[in-house]
C-alpha cells in the first residue's frame, strides 16, 4: 500500500510539468503570419509547420514547409521554403533560397545563399559564409574565418587558417598539430 502511495505522489508531482510541456509544444502549425497562425509566435512544434507567407515559433523539431520560415531560438529537421531563419542553433538539412543560421548549424545547407555563425557539415550555394566552419563548402564564393576543411568555387576565402587566404578553385584550412 505504501508503495502505491509513491507511484501516486510521484505521478501528482510529474503530472503538472508534462502538462505545461505539452502546452508549449504542438504538433502542428498552419498559419499565414504572426499572429494568423494556430500556434502562436512564444510556442514550440514538434511535428510539421506549414507557413503560407511568415511563420515564427520559439523551437520547430519535424518538417518546416513555407516562404518564410523563422525560429527564435532552435530548429531540428528538414526545412523548405524561400528564406529559413534561425536565432539560435540548427540540426539537419535546410533547404530554402536563402539560409541564415545565428547559432551553430549542423548538417547540410542548400539555396543560393547560406550564412552561418558555425557550422559543421556542407553548404552549398551560390554563395557560402561561415565564422567558423567544418567541412565542406560548395559553391561560387565561399567564405570563412576560420575553416577546418574544404572550399571548392570560383572564389575562396579563408581569413584565419587557410592555405590562402584568397584562391580559386579550391582552398583548405590548415591541419593544426
Amino acid at each position: 500500500m505504501k508503495r502505491v502511495a509513491w507511484i501516486v505522489a510521484g505521478l501528482a508531482v510529474l503530472w503538472p510539468a508534462s502538462a505545461i510541456r505539452a502546452q508549449e509544444e504542438h504538433p502542428i502549425s498552419l498559419g499565414l503570419f504572426p499572429p494568423a497562425q494556430i500556434v502562436p509566435e512564444n510556442e514550440s512544434i514538434r511535428g510539421v509547420r506549414l507557413s503560407l507567407i511568415y511563420g515564427k515559433n520559439v523551437d520547430v523539431s519535424g518538417l518546416d514547409l513555407g516562404l518564410v520560415n523563422h525560429t527564435t531560438r532552435n530548429f531540428l529537421g528538414a526545412q523548405f521554403g524561400a528564406v529559413g531563419i534561425s536565432d539560435g542553433d540548427v540540426e539537419g538539412w535546410q533547404s530554402n533560397w536563402v539560409n541564415i543560421t545565428r547559432g551553430q548549424m549542423q548538417g547540410f545547407q542548400d539555396g543560393v545563399i547560406n550564412i552561418t555563425e558555425t557550422g559543421r557539415g556542407v553548404q552549398l550555394s551560390g554563395y557560402n559564409q561561415a565564422q567558423n566552419f567544418r567541412g565542406l563548402q560548395l559553391g561560387i564564393v565561399n567564405y570563412a574565418g576560420y575553416l577546418s576543411g574544404l572550399q571548392i568555387g570560383l572564389i575562396n576565402i579563408i581569413r584565419d587558417n587557410g592555405q590562402f587566404p584568397v584562391f580559386p578553385i579550391v582552398n583548405w584550412g590548415k591541419s593544426e598539430g
